[in-house]
Formats: C-alpha cells, structure tokens, sequence
C-alpha cells in the first residue's frame, strides 16, 4: 500500500505561481509513475500532468503545456507540481495518484493510489 498527501494548494491571483506536493509513504521501495488531476464540482477528473515510473517521459494536458511542469523527488518520496501563471480556469481540486512502474498514463482508471485533494483558487 502506497498512501499520498497532498499540500501547497491555496487561492492566488491570475498570473501567480504554486507549487503542489505529493509527499508518499507505505511502500515506496518501488518506482512509481505519477500523476496529477484536477477536477471541479460537477466535472470529471482531468488530467493534468503524469510522469512514468524512470522519470524519463513526461506528458501534460493542453492546457497547462508550457505553464506546468511536474517533478519528483525520489530521495524524499515526493512528486512536484510547479504551476506558473496560473488562470481563474485552473480553479480545481488537484489530485496527486501514483501507479507501481506504471507509464505515465493520461487516463485516470491507470492509477491505483491516490491522495485526497488539495484545493487551488485563482481569482481574476
């Protein structure tokens, strides 16, 4: 069992920057794809950005290329989110997931970890 915890969420203006994290613990002794989705009331999940198990293959939605770029930490066990100029569109609750050597994948059903949300509010 791998659980995640997301932080670093919180309300910011249009065109500020935050940085999310997904601090993992459980068992982390294998590597990991990972992942970031979004999803407002009413929506579904979307994705975001996801990295594949060897960190060698990065994808990201549309939307959030060249604004977005996801990382990760492994000594720490902690996937990172940088997202910078942010717009009142990207108001969402941002889910972290996490897939044991996993390619990366785009869809959400890939994944089989997942953390409990932390919301981002950018106002315009």
């Amino acid at each position: 069992q791998v659980q995640l915890v997301e932080s670093g969420g919180g309300l910011v203006q249009a065109g500020d920057s935050l940085r999310l994290s997904c601090a993992a613990s459980g068992r982390t002794d294998s590597a990991y794809a990972m992942a970031w989705f979004r999803q407002v009331p009413g929506k579904e999940r979307e994705f975001v950005a996801a990295m594949n198990w060897g960190g060698g293959s990065r994808r990201y939605a549309d939307s959030v290329q060249g604004r977005f770029t996801i990382s990760r930490n492994s000594g720490i066990n902690t996937a990172l989110l940088q997202m910078n100029n942010l717009k009142p569109e990207d108001t969402a609750v941002y889910f972290c997931a996490a897939d044991r050597l996993g390619p990366g994948s785009t869809d959400a059903v890939g994944y089989e970890y997942w953390g409990q949300g932390t919301q981002v509010t950018v106002s315009s």
